[in-house]
């Protein structure tokens, strides 16, 4: 372990420019740039408030919030895991030319589209002020939420790296589990709506939605659930330790795949 922490000072460096280049590389043949990650999910929760906010019936006036905390939680997750899972075979030219340590690609990968979601977060802030929310003192278990997604989607994101290099059918398997995902975490409807169906038990172990349910609860001024965050945080931490476990173990024989 202390190798990996000399290796992770040593190379700290190397890993900021390859966030840097992420995220130039996110907004090449953009023209709006880094403003898009405004943009999008603010036109994300327009048309989610329209659609759902008919089709469900809610017309409550924070309503747009409680999507905007949803959605953007989980594009981040989303993004981010995608670009893990890819993020050795697209840098296998370098990975064969010089060394780096390979993790690096993978974390770089979540830390680049995790700043693109703090931006995003603008957003956030914007609507809900217009819509009457103000800070209370439960705001700060946003920071819990902020950490939480960003350790599950390193732990997510290292595992499906892995798995990527040795699977390619990964890809498109992972896309189909981020739809059904998506619709396990409550985005646009109120989890209440669960509860004569019986389902509403699914969504207690979806971590993704614990860490949603927090952000709300921050967002709304309510006190979040701890259980919730606690099952969260012990899943988090478990992705975490088992991707890295499985990453450096398999490390070696990425070469021969790529």
């Amino acid at each position: 372990m202390k190798k990996y922490i000399e290796s992770f000072i040593n190379y700290r460096f190397l890993l900021w420019e390859l966030v840097k280049k992420g995220i130039k590389l996110k907004y090449r043949r953009s023209y709006l740039g880094i403003i898009w990650s405004l943009l999008e999910p603010l036109l994300n929760m327009i048309v989610l408030t329209i659609v759902f906010g008919t089709i469900l019936g809610n017309h409550e006036k924070t309503f747009p919030v409680y999507i905007l905390c949803g959605r953007l939680l989980y594009s981040f997750f989303s993004t981010s895991t995608k670009a893990a899972l890819t993020s050795i075979r697209k840098n296998s030219a370098m990975i064969k030319k010089v060394y780096v340590p390979k993790y690096l690609y993978t974390l770089s990968a979540v830390l680049y589209n995790y700043i693109i979601f703090l931006i995003s977060l603008i957003v956030l802030v914007g609507v809900a002020l217009v819509l009457g929310l103000r800070p209370t003192v439960y705001i700060f278990q946003a920071v819990l939420a902020l950490i939480l997604i960003l350790m599950l989607s390193t732990g997510c994101g290292f595992i499906l790296a892995t798995l990527g290099v040795f699977f390619r059918d990964m890809e498109y398997l992972w896309s189909v589990a981020l739809t059904l995902i998506m619709y396990m975490c409550a985005i646009f409807y109120q989890p209440e709506r669960l509860l004569s169906s019986g389902f509403y038990w699914i969504l207690k172990y979806n971590p993704l939605y614990c860490v949603i349910d927090i952000m709300r609860s921050a967002v709304f001024g309510n006190m979040m659930n701890m259980q919730y965050f606690i099952y969260a945080l012990c899943f988090s931490a478990g992705t975490i330790v088992i991707g890295l476990i499985g990453f450096i173990k398999k490390q070696d024989e990425f070469i021969l795949q790529i």
